[in-house]
């Protein structure tokens, strides 16, 4: 979808909801045109990636630099977050119910397994990392909290779509943007449906080394009250110090039981 036909589909969308507020929306766009390829930004760029006027990133800019979520350099006249941006995050983290639940499983599957252990949350085609305990020997150091990866090629991801409906499901994956990210990467829809029908016969999802050589992963997804996946836990570790079929074995049931008694108490 083009920018020009996202910005339309959201004009739409608030133009039918008397409750939506453009303006919040406009802000939030304008915070989330900074990444770790564009940290900083000049005017036109936020602008550009916000897809607003100049006139409007100005004015956008220069309030949220006044409330401390934004600096402005008195040289460059680029604008970058400040560390007031993290306090939302933290906020989510601190007031979470799942988290607050799930926090003493993973410490003890932590220490008990000497691996990486996460839970993730979905949104949309990604899940989100809301709480991680890494190991020494993690692969991916750099991911933290609010780090996002591609629902459908993570064992997290997987688990949780296993738990919807089918069709709902793969409504989500053709959503995706579907690509071999590995040669392990499985990514075609018919294979993605056979891992959804397996996940949910089975209770719990694998991804090995589809998104990183030497990286296996086991989940299984967190339910509401109502069935509804919200969340799950996985525990990651490499091939170079088991096998897949090891990994299987020793963590799904590890992954499962957690699951389950994170879901009961709710």
């Amino acid at each position: 979808m083009s920018k020009a036909i996202a910005a339309a589909a959201r004009e739409r969308a608030g133009d039918h909801d008397p409750m939506h507020v453009q303006s919040v929306e406009k802000a939030f766009r304008v915070l989330r045109a900074f990444d770790a390829r564009q940290p900083s930004l000049s005017l036109t760029q936020i602008a550009a990636a916000a897809e607003l006027d100049r006139s409007a990133a100005q004015r956008f800019a220069h309030t949220l630099t006044a409330l401390g979520y934004l600096r402005k350099d008195p040289t460059t006249k680029r604008f970058e977050l400040t560390v007031k941006t993290l306090d939302l995050g933290y906020r989510f983290v601190r007031a979470n119910s799942l988290v607050e639940r799930a926090r003493p499983y993973l410490r003890h599957i932590s220490n008990s397994t000497e691996e990486t252990v996460n839970l993730t949350v979905p949104d949309n085609t990604e899940v989100v990392y809301v709480a991680r305990i890494a190991a020494r020997h993690v692969i991916d150091p750099d991911l933290v909290i609010g780090g996002r990866i591609p629902i459908y090629c993570s064992a997290p991801g997987i688990a949780i779509l296993g738990r919807l409906p089918v069709d709902e499901a793969m409504a989500i994956l053709e959503r995706c943007d579907r690509r071999p990210i590995t040669p392990n990467t499985v990514w075609e829809l018919d294979k993605l449906r056979e891992k959804l029908i397996s996940a949910a016969a089975q209770g719990y999802a694998t991804a090995f080394e589809e998104m990183h050589h030497g990286d296996l992963s086991v989940a299984a997804a967190i339910v509401d009250a109502e069935g509804r996946p919200v969340g799950a836990i996985n525990i990651a570790t490499l091939r170079s110090r088991m096998t897949p079929e090891a990994a299987r074995e020793a963590y799904a049931p590890i992954v499962v039981d957690a699951a389950r008694a994170i879901s009961r108490s709710a």
